[in-house]
């Protein structure tokens, strides 16, 4: 008499699903909610682990590297090494400033890591030397680097028309209206430079009219300043009462009043120039290329020389995500915005260069990663066919 071998857990499974009709059904679900999944998940180039950073930035004017690193620097890694979850401790001390960076274990929440910094530092200031400001505490992440770089810069016949000035003011209106999609995170320009005003002093009227730096100084800084005084009720209003003065143009900067001199008065506009344009050049962005449209000539003539690299003014739009957001729908759709603004924002003889796009390199990664998971998949279901049945 034969004896009966049990089945076991997968023996019993097995013999329950082979025939059920239920078994197609389910496989066509898994499949169904396996599409679903990897439509919805999104798509990243790297891997997002929580590693965070937080940067505690320190100004000590008057202080040089040698008397930084003893009073503030020191003293700001011992309160850092404190903190609960603090894996490394960075520093960085040149003359007038400090910068000690905080490196947390990976998987610590970023907005817990700037909150256990902050108290830290808050509850310990009195280990730091009087007179030092508060410091400046800047929590980084993997969510902080840009996604998308655009470069605008002149067309090769445009170069001289084009100032890196100018290209900033349309850098900052594209900013905006590009800001105004979702998910899109921290932005900012490179390069470029902004309109200020400015008072340069002449050192020789200065000594002439008896003012000192100090003077002129203070005296710009407290001119355009007003402040809620008090309210004024009347016949059932409110009415808001300010003192103080603000300056209404350009002009009123040079007409405030610094002191007199033999009865005379002396202005701002006598001891120094007031300058209205461009901040002055601290650096430059410069985008290379070859200018496309003498090499679309020369075909038609019969050249095939390639055009010299041509060296123009930039300036580059940086452009993050939200975490958790998908890099490939929010890349697409900045890029989209930016066709709409052709015409609007964006002058015809200037050029807009994706200089980065992380949201099309995931993509293509990730699309060779599905495909190489298929080919395996097919190989091994036609291998089990072939040999299993």
């Amino acid at each position: 008499m034969n004896k009966q071998i049990p089945l076991g857990l997968s023996g019993s499974l097995t013999k329950a699903f082979i025939d059920s009709p239920l078994t197609p059904l389910l496989l066509f679900s898994a499949m169904i909610i396996g599409l679903v999944a990897l439509n919805a998940l999104p798509r990243e180039e790297e891997p997002q682990i929580s590693v965070p950073l937080v940067d505690i930035h320190v100004q000590t004017d008057g202080l040089k590297a040698i008397d930084g690193v003893k009073l503030v620097t020191e003293p700001l890694e011992n309160i850092i090494k404190g903190i609960e979850g603090v894996e490394h401790v960075y520093s960085s001390t040149v003359d007038d400033r400090v910068t000690v960076t905080a490196r947390f274990y990976v998987g610590t929440n970023a907005d817990d890591a700037i909150l256990r910094v902050h108290e830290k530092i808050r509850a310990n200031m009195s280990r730091i030397p009087l007179g030092i400001p508060e410091p400046l505490i800047v929590g980084r992440g993997i969510d902080d680097v840009a996604i998308v770089a655009l470069t605008l810069t002149p067309k090769p016949h445009a170069v001289e028309r084009w100032s890196d000035n100018n290209l900033f003011h349309i850098a900052e209106d594209l900013l905006v209206e590009v800001s105004k999609l979702p998910d899109v995170g921290l932005s900012y320009l490179v390069g470029g430079r902004k309109d200020q005003i400015r008072v340069e002093p002449d050192p020789e009227r200065l000594s002439l009219y008896g003012i000192t730096l100090d003077q002129l100084v203070a005296k710009v800084k407290s001119a355009n300043r007003s402040f809620l005084a008090g309210h004024i009720r009347e016949r059932n209003r409110d009415l808001p009462v300010a003192a103080g003065q603000t300056l209404k143009g350009v002009p009123d900067i040079g007409l405030l009043l610094l002191s007199t001199r033999k009865g005379r008065p002396v202005y701002v506009r006598d001891v120094a120039k007031v300058v209205v344009g461009a901040a002055p050049v601290e650096h430059q962005v410069w985008y290379y290329g070859f200018d496309h449209e003498k090499d679309e000539a020369r075909k038609g003539q019969g050249g095939h020389e390639q055009s010299e690299i041509v060296r123009r003014p930039a300036v580059t739009i940086a452009l993050a995500k939200r975490a958790g957001a998908n890099a490939v729908e929010i890349g697409e759709k900045i890029l989209h915005q930016v066709e709409l603004m052709r015409g609007r924002l964006i002058p015809d003889d200037v050029e807009v260069a994706v200089t980065r796009n992380y949201g099309a390199t995931a993509d293509d990664k990730a699309n060779e990663l599905l495909f190489h998971l298929g080919l395996a998949t097919f190989s091994i279901v036609l291998l089990v066919g072939l040999v299993i049945g």
